[in-house]
């Protein structure tokens, strides 16, 4: 499964993106999916998960009232309000395709991971 993430780019503090992840060839139907970034010079963070239907949705408390996880049958979103400069970074999306996986913020429990899609947060 290759992931591609998307929607990306320049913003200004206090403004919106909202990023896409998709897959190609196939659909994310059955997998969860987070959203991770890293920032330069930083290790890589949780952002938010989706389970594989949904139901469930985590999110770092950086994101918390911010950042909004979604999910239609082909692609997972993340809807990121009021960006700061704090959140300028490389943005990735994972997939988890065990069943009934709720990974969350657990790294390892990914198999597959996209190619990431820069925020810049900056006047």
């Amino acid at each position: 499964v290759q992931l591609q993430a998307s929607g990306g780019g320049l913003v200004q503090p206090g403004g919106s993106l909202r990023l896409s992840c998709a897959a190609s060839g196939r659909t994310l139907s059955g997998y969860a999916v987070g959203w991770f970034r890293q920032a330069p010079g930083k290790e890589r963070e949780f952002v938010a998960s989706i389970t594989w239907n949904g139901s469930r949705k985590y999110y770092a408390d950086s994101g918390k009232g911010r950042f909004t996880i979604s999910r239609d049958k082909s692609t997972v979103y993340l809807q990121m309000g009021s960006l700061e400069p704090e959140d300028t970074a490389v943005y990735y999306c994972a997939a988890d395709s065990s069943l009934l996986g709720d990974p969350k913020g657990n790294e390892g429990a990914y198999d597959y991971w996209g190619q990431g899609t820069q925020v810049t947060v900056s006047s």
